[in-house]
């Protein structure tokens, strides 16, 4: 008999940026008792699993991701009692809760940190990676991620040496090589996970193997963060020890990394052997983020080599890619594409339609753009580049958008009331109606949610392919949700085809298709498609029976 897949492999993911989904507290930045009382917008909205973004206590130097406690709850977002709430209450919704884990760095003013600096002959010196090196003289030519360029070291004048930071002085670089390290951190995932957690995303989990020598990178790529350099082995045996913690309990907990590498194909090696029989290397990763697309213009060609590199570098071995069009570190992809809602709604339907687990970002499914946020207003470190995304979820059409306090840790983003939940929540023909629609047929359709694809024949300015029934013979159930709704009965695989232009597009020999979803609501679910797909179009439909 067939194991059932493990729920990762089929889920859809929602990324919660816990400062910006909801205030409950009245200091305008978002908690966890406001995540409980947003968890009936997801449940209706069909998500499967929720990530939270860091809630650990921190100085918030980099909002989250430096870490000061591994294994608490920063007052900002609550108590661990809050936490433990939160969790149940997931659970009770059939949904799984995943954290943001940062294993590669500290907060400087963790306890490690403090130790580490006090002396250079202190029991935690070699948890961090120092250079006794002269005060005028950099270890290596290594730059950090913000200040982009700035080096990726610091001097500490009361011990007189060097320590490594590949993002902010305020954030030390761990010794992953010190087996106490490595007990360490591995004690912090069975903290949270005997605590309910269903795994982790891991930050720039690539980092935490290095070279012990720390060596200069070439000079060609001095420029470059080393960020998106660092790739050595002992990242991957580090990697297979955390596989292990989490294999150790039971409900298929999962690792995500991101793998923040400019090669695929590099990305695809920190997965290991993901238990494929016959593979002389052990588990790492369960699913690595895939980026290209989150950073590629909407345009049909750049999505064919977006869906070819995906079968090259994971789907052709095995591997379960990730796709992602929005996150907390770079621009909401309706901003990238330009702002127009019918580009925003087919794009949700082209996500929702791919092979692999899609990640959403919270807000996309009310069609938010990023915020204009003034000089005076920044708070993020890289210079206000990742401060527009971060803007608060709107709950309410009203002033406050169903925030406790008038003033939000950032401005809300433009059309706040027409784009908040309340607003679109009764409306069949909003953003919200369609993704919600797009999550039930999905999660009905056994070929949407763990099917392959088949690219097909379609005009240049169209992306079209059929997700065959995922065992090749199991009835879909895609028409569940829409036969309640419109009447179909049809069973089978699905088309997904993308028209990435603003006049309509041939598609040839599919007529006769009847209609599962489109990105228009003027085009009839049930109905067929004809020949032509309109304007800035994308759809699902079924085989005639």
């Amino acid at each position: 008999m067939t194991e059932p897949a493990p729920w990762w492999r089929s889920a859809v993911v929602y990324q919660i940026y816990p400062r910006s989904f909801r205030d409950t507290s009245g200091n305008g930045v978002g908690d966890l008792r406001g995540i409980i009382d947003g968890l009936g917008h997801l449940e209706t909205l069909g998500v499967d699993a929720i990530w939270l973004s860091p809630v650990f206590p921190s100085p918030m130097v980099d909002h989250g991701y430096d870490v000061s406690d591994y294994c608490d709850i920063d007052p900002l977002f609550g108590t661990l009692a809050d936490f433990d709430e939160l969790v149940e209450a997931v659970h009770q919704r059939s949904l799984r809760i995943i954290l943001d884990w940062v294993p590669n760095h500290t907060s400087d003013a963790h306890p490690w940190f403090i130790e580490s600096r006090s002396s250079r002959d202190n029991p935690k010196r070699n948890w961090y990676h120092w250079r006794n090196d002269n005060p005028g003289e950099l270890p290596n030519n290594w730059t950090r991620a913000f200040p982009a360029g700035e080096p990726a070291w610091a001097w500490d004048p009361g011990s007189e040496a060097w320590y490594l930071n590949q993002f902010s002085p305020e954030q030390p670089d761990l010794n992953w090589s010190n087996p106490e390290v490595r007990s360490a951190m591995a004690d912090s995932l069975r903290f949270w996970l005997d605590r309910g957690v269903d795994g982790f995303r891991m930050d720039v989990i690539h980092l935490i193997g290095k070279d012990p020598a720390l060596p200069d990178v070439p000079a060609e790529l001095a420029a470059l963060p080393a960020v998106v350099l660092v790739d050595e082995p002992a990242a991957h045996e580090y990697l297979r020890e955390i596989r292990a913690v989490l294999d150790g309990y039971h409900g298929d907990r999962v690792a995500i990394g991101e793998v923040y590498l400019l090669d695929s194909a590099q990305i695809a090696t920190y997965y290991g052997s993901n238990g494929h029989p016959g593979s002389d290397t052990a588990p790492e990763l369960h699913l690595a983020f895939n980026f290209p697309a989150m950073f590629g213009p909407w345009d049909a060609e750049a999505w064919r080599t977006n869906l070819a590199g995906a079968d090259q570098h994971f789907a052709s071995k095995g591997l379960q890619t990730t796709w992602v069009l929005s996150n907390h570190d770079n621009p909401r992809h309706r901003t990238r594409f330009g702002g127009d809602e019918a580009v925003a709604r087919a794009a949700a339907v082209l996500l929702l339609g791919l092979p692999g687990t899609p990640f959403l970002y919270a807000g996309e499914e009310l069609g938010l753009e990023d915020a204009d946020v003034p000089s005076e207003a920044i708070v993020d470190p890289s210079g206000g580049r990742r401060d527009g995304c971060r803007a608060p979820i709107p709950w309410t059409a009203e002033a406050g958008h169903g925030w406790a306090s008038a003033r939000t840790w950032l401005p809300f983003p433009p059309g706040s009331n027409v784009h908040s939940v309340a607003a679109q929540g009764d409306d069949p023909r909003s953003m919200l109606a369609l993704y919600r629609h797009l999550l039930a047929v999905r999660s009905a359709s056994d070929a949407l949610r763990l099917g392959h694809h088949e690219v097909v024949q379609a005009d240049d300015q169209v992306l079209a392919w059929v997700r065959p029934v995922a065992d090749g013979g199991q009835q879909d159930r895609a028409q569940q949700h829409g036969a309640q709704q419109h009447g179909s009965t049809q069973v089978g695989d699905v088309l997904v085809a993308v028209n990435f232009t603003a006049g309509p597009a041939g598609l040839d020999d599919r007529a006769g298709w009847t209609v599962l979803a489109s990105s228009n609501p003027s085009r009839a679910i049930g109905g067929t498609i004809g020949d032509q797909l309109m304007e800035n179009e994308a759809l699902w439909a079924a085989p005639p029976r």
